[in-house]
């Protein structure tokens, strides 16, 4: 289909939730023990559990104690008491990062390229907090999540993969010390060039992160309308995607794990300056 011809789309919302850690926030297809699937937990004390990557769609909590209880993930049609908090925790999220709601609005290029600017200064302003932290809790997971040094190398690895395997067409375009989702076959990663047992310094993950940055900044500068509903010829790596997408399709996917993976590292990094992050069970 010819370029010229698609309508102006707006980013794609994704029907499930970005890969923001070290965890799925979902059982994945097949995935995970189906042990306690309806299962009913009566009169049982389960203070201090922990449920990670755990589909927990149509559960019911019923005259139970739930008090210093923190739900991290994808949320919808969440009733708590008779009231659907749903739509009150989006609109407090989007207060408190309004670059979600300029996500969810744009709709040009023009939208696309000021929402990069937004993602560019927050990304600066996080990543000169981290530059003032020890070199230690760089590599500190607060909460078991990735740390700042992961953060940074799995947004390299989404810049490779829906922006220049996408949208630039590049063949091989993954750098070695770029960080899959967890749930990434290794030896898919190894195929890529990927080292997953690499270990590189701040620095150096800086300087491939900032070239990744400029890529992204490389396109959006010279996007037109046209060019947003245009279907990309490949796949960013075997079985991701393997639907065709267009090209804003991929911006969104980057711009969404930017935005999301930048809250998440706000968050972690305010514990980590006060020094309290927790270790890692």
């Amino acid at each position: 289909m010819a370029a010229d011809s698609d309508p102006v789309r707006p980013p794609v919302q994704r029907a499930e939730p970005a890969h923001f850690g070290p965890h799925r926030f979902n059982a994945g297809p097949g995935g995970g023990s189906q042990r306690f699937r309806e299962a009913r937990f009566e009169v049982a004390d389960i203070r201090g559990s922990r449920f990670t990557d755990c589909d927990m769609s149509g559960v019911t909590i019923r005259d139970c104690w739930l008090a210093n209880v923190s739900i991290s993930g994808y949320v919808d049609n969440l009733t708590v008491n008779g009231v659907d908090v749903t739509e009150f925790v989006n609109a407090e999220l989007d207060r408190r990062h309004p670059e979600r709601a300029q996500l969810r609005e744009a709709q040009t290029a023009d939208d696309i390229r000021a929402l990069w600017d937004t993602i560019e200064r927050l990304w600066a302003r996080a990543t000169e907090r981290a530059g003032r932290l020890p070199a230690t809790a760089l590599d500190q997971q607060v909460s078991e999540e990735w740390s700042v040094k992961q953060t940074l190398r799995h947004l390299i690895f989404i810049t490779d993969a829906w922006a220049r395997r996408t949208v630039l067409d590049e063949e091989l375009p993954y750098h070695p010390i770029g960080l899959p989702q967890s749930w990434y076959p290794p030896a898919e990663a190894a195929a890529l060039g990927i080292d997953l047992g690499a270990q590189p310094g701040y620095t150096e993950i800086l300087e491939v992160r900032a070239g990744r940055m400029a890529v992204m900044r490389g396109i959006v500068a010279s996007l037109a309308d046209a060019d947003l509903g245009r279907a990309c010829r490949r796949s960013p790596a075997p079985g991701y995607p393997e639907e065709e997408r267009t090209v804003i399709d991929c911006i969104a996917v980057v711009m969404d794990e930017e935005i999301e993976h930048y809250r998440f590292a706000a968050r972690d990094l305010a514990t980590l300056e006060a020094g309290n992050a927790p270790t890692a069970r």
